[in-house]
């Protein structure tokens, strides 16, 4: 929160029950914020060894292949949960786009362009934060993509 405040974003902190560890659907309905409007961070690895972080709905999953494309990689996995804390300072239902210990290639889902506000961890379990989606590049360096898999796959 004290990047965001540093960078001049407004948002809204909104905290949650964090024990034990809700579902992005669980988030949703503890917060009252439409399930569209909360996202997760997610952290992969491409092939290069280089990592990345993809933002996306709670109500969607990662398309991998999109993923590797929107990142410029041949292809990307899901990095090992336990790998998380040493990597980005976030455990696993906390893990933030905003103050990871290192800067990341973010690619947030084009989905979030049609919203007027998002929701997104503030960086532990049991908090949120809501912005307006005009501030989302104020609060992180990212590019947007379509990153999400069909729902019939």
């Amino acid at each position: 929160m004290r990047l965001l405040d540093r960078a001049g974003v407004s948002y809204e902190a909104l905290t949650y029950p964090a024990d034990p560890v809700p579902t992005g659907q669980e988030v949703a309905a503890m917060t009252g914020q439409d399930p569209a409007h909360v996202f997760k961070t997610l952290v992969t690895t491409g092939r290069s060894g280089e990592h990345y972080v993809f933002v996306i709905p709670v109500t969607g999953s990662l398309d991998l292949k999109k993923a590797a494309k929107a990142a410029g990689e041949k292809a990307v996995e899901m990095l090992p949960q336990r790998e998380l804390l040493n990597l980005t300072g976030y455990v696993h239902g906390g893990c933030s786009p905003v103050g990871m210990k290192k800067a990341f290639s973010t690619v947030v889902d084009q989905s979030a362009e049609l919203l007027d506000q998002i929701c997104f961890s503030g960086g532990r379990v049991g908090l949120q934060l809501r912005i307006d989606r005009a501030d989302l590049g104020k609060a992180f360096p990212h590019k947007t993509a379509d990153i999400l898999k069909e729902e019939n796959e």
